[in-house]
């Protein structure tokens, strides 16, 4: 079984956007322009980070949370990143130290 996460990705304008994939690091090279299949939203938008990614059973579930932080204000969106907000299903946030790993990668490509 595929394991699924859903991210949260700021822009250099500070933009929130929110997005899921089965493969983290590839999906932000494909956000930053490094690949082909990016979001058009984020085009010319970077350099991008992530800010919080979380870890998810399945596609299904991926898309519940995905759907549930998209409707939230960008204070949520902060909250859920700062740890102060749980979403309302089951996750493993990744910790801090591996999306420090997973930006520094990109930064360094």
């Amino acid at each position: 079984m595929t394991v699924w996460y859903v991210y949260i990705i700021s822009t250099a304008q500070g933009v929130l956007y929110t997005g899921i994939t089965n493969n983290p690091a590839r999906r932000i090279r494909q956000h930053s322009g490094l690949i082909k299949g990016g979001a058009k939203a984020l085009r010319g938008k970077g350099p991008l980070q992530f800010e919080c990614v979380f870890e998810v059973a399945n596609k299904s579930v991926a898309l519940q949370l995905e759907a549930w932080i998209k409707r939230h204000s960008r204070a949520a969106k902060q909250q859920l990143i700062q740890r102060t907000l749980q979403p309302p299903v089951e996750n493993s946030l990744l910790t801090a130290e591996a999306i420090r790993q997973m930006n520094s990668a990109l930064r360094s490509q």
